[in-house]
């Protein structure tokens, strides 16, 4: 089975093309939000390189979120775009999964995926290896806090919001290179694969975006909403 799978959920963007499980190219560019630019051109790089076209592909992949609400929305927009009519199945994974799946090769270890959600809150789950032990949320940092004292181990962080959370939180944590706190394709089509064996798949008219909160526009209307009905 031959897997495409993209990832644009947070500043890098990457591309992956995966046979069973044997990854066959992974291309990343770790630039800034361009995606709209970006994600197409490298999925038609990397089927090009393969001599493959998108007739070859089994299964299409996507980080569906949570992440930045452009970037999530351009990685599933192309997925649509790129499965449209080929009556293949779609998968759209968790962010937060694809970046547990990252270290799962450390076998048990606490794992915790951590994006900025700004306003100094992170989209997180958390994870011992493949297994999930909370879902995913966005919360406070103080909240995340609290949720690892359950667990007296170090956690590894992995994700956008690293930074953010290893400046500010007191729970022991083994440090990570920055390769790895990349969000990562390979890992998307990895988990994927699972997911459809699962029989989690869909297809490219129900794919969809999963945000996790209302965005700031929608937040900002609530907000201006709620002031004029209190005056």
């Amino acid at each position: 089975m031959i897997v495409l799978a993209v990832e644009s959920s947070a500043i890098a963007a990457s591309v992956a093309l995966q046979k069973d499980d044997r990854l066959l190219a992974e291309m990343t560019l770790n630039r800034g939000n361009t995606h709209s630019e970006n994600l197409l051109p490298m999925a038609q790089t990397l089927l090009k390189r393969l001599d493959l076209t998108t007739d070859d592909i089994d299964l299409f992949a996507v980080s569906a979120g949570p992440g930045s609400f452009t970037g999530v929305r351009i990685g599933v927009a192309t997925v649509k775009g790129l499965a449209f009519g080929k009556g293949k199945p779609c998968v759209g994974v968790s962010t937060l999964q694809a970046l547990a799946e990252n270290l799962s090769f450390l076998g048990d270890k606490l794992i915790c995926p951590v994006m900025n959600a700004r306003r100094n809150q992170v989209y997180t789950a958390l994870f011992r290896g493949k297994e999930r032990l909370l879902p995913d949320m966005a919360i406070s940092i103080e909240e995340l806090e609290a949720k690892l004292s359950a667990y007296p181990e170090p956690v590894l962080f992995v994700g956008d919001g690293y930074e953010l959370v290893t400046s500010q939180i007191k729970h022991p944590y083994l440090p990570l290179p920055e390769r790895l706190q990349l969000q990562s394709a390979a890992s998307v089509a990895a988990v994927a694969l699972r997911e459809l064996q699962n029989g989690k798949a869909t297809d490219d008219a129900h794919l969809s975006p999963v945000y996790l909160r209302p965005s700031q526009a929608e937040r900002t209307r609530a907000e201006n909403l709620k002031k004029q009905e209190s005056n």
